[in-house]
């Protein structure tokens, strides 16, 4: 058994059933050496279908994809209001994430508009740009460390274009969403939202005066139910996004690349068959599914034979939804030939919180993939370097280091 972090062990409640109870520490993963942080999360699979651990709190699991559908439908139970762990205030200021129907409706569709097709169009356009100039500089070399050299480099120059804020300063950006998706520390978190909200100060006061066509400015003079949004709405939503555009599509294509670098018969098939990047792209989001979200219990509810009590929090792992033997025949194998309806996963979530940059992230993965794999066709992880995986409210590849023949 692995040794997970210095946090203190919370004690069993009275309605958690002692067999239900595992010591499961999902920020100290990599501890379990094991260079797939998926099949770490799996491991919960040989036991019960709900757990419940004494780390980080002391929480709820829900491991399997039957259960992972229930709730993250039905939100009058299990709400959005702590959707990450360990337990925080900050999740209820996060807009809209933090909030459940009918009160999430207007802020989601206040951001929406910024993923309408006419702009996911010029979007990928921008991605096609960047990744091309990228992969020109890198082939050459023989070499790079693929997540701060291109990972971390295409679709964060995406976003900030987005939202229109200075390229430069994703140096200081990247790190604190880091520390955002990634730190067990929540006063760690909380001094990096503070940061946020100060950095974006300038640049809030300035657009509710003089709004552009940025989404930052899409943000400000959005509709709330017949209102505008109140400052603090516009800080919610607009942290939010930041957080989210800084790290999840990078923390994707990290963990592409390294299956593609370790697999030369699927990375062949993709030079030789391009039509098939679509549907490998939905099959490699299945079987590297990021988000480990969360729900609090709105009420006492006793849900099969588990009587959960109000202020509950369990975890629904998406990997494990992707991995269930259940929902995915042979589901640790990746293959592309799956039909689309064999393809099953909530990588983007389900419901009323189903990520609203979905579209866009397929498309960034599938650039990558146009782009990259014609100059460089054969690649290979550099085992002579550090390759760091960590696990966390969001799965990441940290640093992976690449190497072939120039």
């Amino acid at each position: 058994m692995y040794q997970p972090h210095a946090a203190s062990l919370a004690p069993t409640p009275e309605n958690v059933p002692q067999e239900l109870v595992v010591d499961f520490d999902f920020f100290a993963l990599d501890q379990l050496g094991m260079e797939d942080v998926q099949l770490a999360w799996a491991t919960l699979h040989k036991g019960p279908d709900i757990v419940w651990t004494p780390r980080n709190g002391g929480h709820w699991i829900a491991t399997r994809g039957e259960d992972i559908d229930v709730m993250q439908l039905d939100y009058e139970h299990f709400s959005h209001k702590n959707f990450s762990l360990p337990r925080n205030e900050m999740d209820q200021y996060s807009l809209p994430l933090g909030l459940d129907p009918p009160a999430h409706t207007p802020f989601r569709r206040a951001i929406m508009p910024a993923f309408q097709p006419r702009n996911i169009k010029l979007l990928e356009g921008v991605a096609r740009e960047t990744a091309r100039k990228l992969v020109a500089e890198i082939a050459p070399r023989g070499h790079c460390e693929f997540i701060e050299d291109f990972a971390k480099v295409l679709p964060i120059n995406v976003f900030l274009g987005m939202v229109d804020l200075p390229l430069e300063d994703r140096e200081f950006l990247l790190p604190w969403a880091e520390v955002a998706v990634r730190s067990p520390d929540v006063a760690a978190r909380f001094e990096v939202h503070a940061k946020m909200q100060a950095y974006l100060t300038p640049y809030i006061d300035a657009r509710m005066k003089n709004p552009g066509e940025d989404v930052l400015s899409m943000v400000i003079t959005s509709d709330i139910g017949g209102r505008p949004p109140s400052r603090e709405e516009v800080f919610g939503m607009s942290t939010l996004l930041l957080f989210g555009g800084l790290d999840t599509v990078a923390s994707q294509l990290g963990f592409i690349a390294y299956f593609l670098a370790r697999n030369p018969s699927h990375r062949q098939a993709l030079i030789e068959k391009p039509e098939m990047r679509a549907r490998a792209t939905e099959e490699l989001l299945r079987r590297y599914s990021l988000p480990n979200t969360a729900r609090v219990l709105t009420q006492d509810y006793a849900y099969k034979n588990i009587q959960f009590r109000k202020g509950d929090i369990i975890q629904l792992p998406k990997c494990l939804y992707a991995l269930d033997d259940r929902k995915n025949e042979n589901p640790t194998k990746v293959d592309f030939d799956r039909k689309p309806s064999q393809v099953k996963h909530a990588a983007f979530g389900a419901g009323p919180h189903v990520c609203p940059g979905a579209v866009l992230a397929r498309r960034e993965i599938m650039v990558f993939m146009d782009e990259w794999l014609p100059l460089i066709p054969d690649f290979e992880v550099d085992t002579t370097k550090p390759l760091v995986i960590k696990s966390g409210p969001v799965n990441g590849v940290l640093e992976l280091h690449l190497k072939w023949d120039v």
